[in-house]
């Protein structure tokens, strides 16, 4: 049916109940304009479903309002990744990297360390070529000190805001997505730099570490018997400060350099006094570095967990700090003043995120370096507060009040301090050539990719505006009206309206019917459009067909190829015999009718329905009715196989028969549908046994299995159904299990004997497969049960916990020797031997009969996972710690009593197999889990460094 004959026939009959006397195209034409009028004028809220002219809410607000030049691309502007105007470069967090950014950070602006750095030589001459760098080339470091060389290189001079330190970092060797102990890692790769530097030539390079960073005390050991006076003279590179009990940073320094007495068992043996004497040991101070670093001892060792803990205790400390006092040697400048502080905020020493706050030399002015975010603070001033008001937590104490001069933190876990000089820094800290040169060819890639960026910003921002133009152009000419019309599909004109997507051709394919024509139930779907803005669609987008307005000529014929009533035909050519598709009309309407329809076949009301339809409605029904009595019959004649009433059960053998007949359970399934529905199936003619046994004939199941597991993939069945069964219907093979007594009449010593027997191989075979599928599952749902307040969960009161386990029932039994129980199921057919078939296409095909049922029911305290074999514990951990918000390191696992611990295996080596069920029991939950910063990333316990090549010198 043409759409408009569709639209005209339901303006009709509006019509019709106005004037039913007088009905005329030209009444149709106007409830036709009366009904589409709202949306002609636009005055509709939104699109009006099913109706062809309204083009309200499609998608044109966006444009027909005023335009903002960024809704017309989705690239950011360049400029933004540009470095601000007297401001330094930030670096990349390569996923837990945040620990090695703050300490590239801190030496960065140690101006001596940068400039002695700079002064190292580099194989970097290799790499030049004349007068310049080789194009075609990439710049590789050879070495750590070359990768800080070009680091410090690029902080200095780079046009970007954020810099990439990947290869700083993998040539350390270090895993970018787990976090490590910053103040290890800072120990560490001073030891790895001055080893690395003892090698140069140049003392300004070569001692820049000791020069820095390198301080002198003495362990000095007093006998209380005779005085004598022992010192172990010690190096060090920062003074490690417990913080557990005190408030003030001078405190800490205080109790690192207290008195100590050795008394009882733990007293000195005095060489003067050749015995152990009491005595008092302290450490003293002999020199101190020009910066010094104070690691405030936050991460301490738990005894009782067994893991490392966070203090989030508050410390102040004071912007000028004398250590004249805590010094052997009085009258040097020993005034130092603030230049750094590393924050670790989070509560957890396993997890957080990393920053630091670091004064610039030159300027005087601090700034906090947050990965590639860098802010300046105001005046000049450090600013801690918003640092420590990240993460409020109910179990810290109020933070104390702090003078001028003088700051207060719990997250702060190392101070940097440089000491006062009446000399200015050192401004003219030059890079040098070769390194420049690197600079400014990465400038130039960078500005490069800026112009390319800028540009596809224009080119999107002139294809808006032109896409722009051209809506207003066509929106509002878009609306047929009385002009000739075409229909084009919603979903199209919306892509078109919606330039996130790129504008296809028009595809008209899925709205035509048999005729290539507009199917009538598609007119929900489609649009009527004028011929104007139809013909500028076409001519930009292609496609079709184009579906337009015919002639009333053209109409006339369609109306004719459509044959009304032909809808009633049976296939006959004949009436149809189903009443409710044709309803009875007066002649007066019958009459209007066939002005529309004039060879339209005709059907008076006493006109008979096709006789050979009704000869094939009674053969149907004879059928049903066929069904039916086959079904009855059965039924009565196999009365428990339907309802399984007293079903015979191979673990408790009936007394009253030694024979029991077998078949599948799919048999028995697809017959008890044929039973409840005979008028929807078609009966079961035969049993097909064959899936029960193997290519070679022989039976693919034990005599235990099928009392377990496998007793759900069959069906027992008493001889004298059996014989009921065989009248019934085709048997292919026969499967029966006799039951053999032997010596004395007991049950439990009774032999089992199948027919056919037992086939090994391929039994064997299918098990393999089936572990092997076990083993290489994705994507498959696991359980994990949180133990609550350490309570075991014992079989007897949760038995669905143990429904599945990596070793099944059917496992322990056969793992018994073959025939210890069950003699007659595993023999080898008199020695004959077999041909070799491959399994493989058997199996498939049986993994649709023979399949174990894993349905595990849910219980309460636990979670499902989505698991595949291939992971590893490690993994799996953190999926349980996202869903019970319990840290790696405070899991135990377990599965059917075997603890799981090796955190580099796999699920499937470890036999955790789809459905099991997994036990866990918490030591210690983080506390303030949800309230961490989305950027914290959680680590398993530490390995420290090992592997890296911070251990590699």
């Amino acid at each position: 049916m043409a759409p408009r004959l569709q639209l005209e026939k339901a303006a009709w009959r509006w019509a019709e109940t106005v004037r039913p006397e007088e009905v005329s195209q030209e009444h149709i034409e106007t409830a036709y304009r009366i009904w589409l009028e709202p949306c002609i004028r636009g005055v509709c809220r939104r699109n009006c479903k099913g109706n062809p002219n309204c083009l309200v809410g499609i998608g044109e607000h966006i444009w027909l309002g005023e335009i903002d030049e960024n809704s017309f691309h989705n690239i950011d502007d360049p400029n933004c990744e540009r470095r601000k105007k007297n401001s330094f470069v930030g670096l990349t967090n390569l996923g837990a990297t945040c620990y090695v950014n703050t300490f590239l950070q801190v030496w960065f602006l140690n101006l001596e360390l940068r400039q002695a750095l700079y002064l190292c030589p580099s194989t970097c001459s290799d790499y030049m070529m004349g007068d310049g760098i080789q194009e075609e080339k990439d710049y590789e470091p050879q070495t750590i000190c070359e990768h800080l060389q070009y680091l410090f290189a690029l902080l200095q001079n780079s046009n970007r805001r954020y810099i990439d330190p990947s290869g700083f970092v993998k040539a350390l060797g270090l895993d970018t997505g787990q976090q490590q102990d910053a103040q290890e890692f800072s120990k560490l790769f001073m030891s790895l730099l001055e080893d690395t530097l003892s090698k140069q030539k140049n003392p300004d390079v070569r001692n820049i570490v000791q020069q820095q960073f390198c301080g002198e005390y003495a362990y000095v050991t007093v006998c209380n018997q005779c005085g004598r006076e022992s010192k172990l003279l010690s190096k060090f590179y920062e003074l490690e400060l417990n913080i557990q009990g005190h408030k003030q940073l001078t405190d800490c320094i205080s109790e690192f350099l207290k008195e100590e007495k050795l008394e009882g068992d733990n007293r000195y043996f005095c060489e003067n006094c050749q015995s152990k004497q009491n005595a008092t040991r302290k450490i003293r101070l002999l020199s101190l570095p020009c910066t010094l670093n104070l690691q405030l001892m936050r991460f301490v060792f738990d005894r009782q967990t067994g893991h490392k803990k966070k203090l989030n205790t508050y410390i102040g400390f004071s912007e000028i700090l004398d250590m004249e006092p805590y010094v052997e040697h009085k009258g040097g400048s020993y005034v130092y003043e603030l230049s750094a502080v590393l924050i670790h905020r989070g509560v957890s020493a396993y997890s957080g995120h990393y920053i630091a706050h670091v004064k610039d030399p030159q300027s005087g002015e601090w700034y906090k370096f947050n990965d590639e975010d860098i802010e300046k603070m105001e005046g000049k001033k450090l600013q801690l507060g918003i640092e420590e008001d990240l993460e409020p937590s109910k179990s810290q104490t109020r933070k104390p009040k702090c003078g001028k001069g003088t700051h207060c933190s719990r997250n702060a876990y190392m101070l940097v301090y440089r000491l006062q000089t009446q000399e200015k820094p050192n401004t003219t800290v030059q890079v040098p050539a070769f390194l420049q040169e690197l600079v400014e060819r990465d400038n130039s890639k960078f500005e490069e990719w800026c112009i390319e960026m800028a540009e596809m910003r224009k080119q999107s921002v002139d294809k808006g505006k032109a896409k722009h133009e051209e809506v207003k152009e066509l929106y509002q000419r878009l609306p047929a009206g009385a002009e000739p019309y075409e229909f084009v599909s919603l979903e199209w004109l919306q892509k078109w309206l919606d330039e996130s997507t790129p504008t296809k051709p028009i595809d008209n394919h899925a709205c035509l019917c048999s005729h290539d024509k507009l199917h009538p139930d598609k007119i929900s779907i489609m649009k009527r459009i004028s011929e104007y803005a139809a013909d500028i669609f076409y001519s930009r987008y292609g496609g079709g067909p184009r579906l337009t307005d015919e002639s009333k000529e053209e109409r006339k014929e369609e109306e004719e190829e459509l044959n009304f009533n032909e809808d009633i035909l049976c296939p006959h050519g004949e009436l149809c015999i189903s009443e409710n598709e044709r309803r009875l009309v007066s002649k007066e309407a019958w009459s209007k009718l066939q002005q529309y329809f004039p060879k339209a076949p005709e059907f008076p009301s006493y006109k008979e329905c096709c006789s050979q339809c009704k000869i094939l409605e009674r053969e149907g029904e004879e059928n049903e009715a066929l069904h039916k009595m086959i079904a009855n019959e059965q039924k009565t004649s196999l009365p428990n196989l339907f309802q399984d009433k007293n079903r015979p059960c191979l673990s408790n053998w009936p007394e009253d028969t030694d024979v029991l007949y077998i078949v599948s359970q799919f048999f028995v399934e697809e017959w008890r549908k044929f039973v409840r529905k005979p008028a929807r199936c078609s009966p079961v003619s035969a049993v097909g046994n064959h899936a029960l046994l193997c290519p070679h004939g022989g039976l693919m199941f034990t005599f235990a299995s099928m009392t377990k597991e496998d007793s759900k993939l069959i069906a027992l069945i008493w001889p004298s159904e059996w014989q009921m069964i065989q009248k019934l219907f085709v048997v292919d093979h026969v499967i029966k299990i006799t039951r053999t007594e032997v010596g004395d009449a007991n049950p439990s010593e009774a032999q089992y004997i199948s027919e056919p027997k037992l086939c090994p191989e391929c039994r064997e075979g299918l098990l393999c497969q089936q572990q092997r599928d076990l083993r290489e599952y994705t994507q498959a749902t696991i359980y994990v049960h949180k133990v609550v307040d350490n309570k075991k969960v014992m079989k007897d009161s949760a038995p669905e916990l143990n429904v599945s386990s990596s070793e099944t029932e059917e496992d322990k039994e056969e793992a018994k020797p073959d025939g210890e129980k069950d003699p007659d199921f595993n023999q080898s057919n008199g020695g004959t031997k077999r041909q070799k078939i491959s399994h493989q296409n058997y199996i498939a095909y049986q993994k649709q009969v023979i399949r174990r049922s894993m349905r595990h029911r849910k219980v309460r305290g636990e979670k499902a996972l989505l698991v595949s074999a291939n992971q590893t514990l490690k993994e799996l951990k953190i999926q349980i710690m996202h869903a019970f918000s319990v840290a790696p390191f405070d899991q135990n696992l377990s599965i059917d009593g075997k603890i799981l611990s090796d955190d580099c295996a796999t699920l499937g080596t470890l036999g955790v197999i789809p459905e099991s069920v997994i036990l866990l029991k918490a030591d210690e939950p983080i506390a303030d889990y949800a309230a961490m910063d989305d950027v914290m990333q959680v680590c398993m316990p530490e390995e420290g460094f090992k592997g890296t090549g911070l251990l590699g010198h």
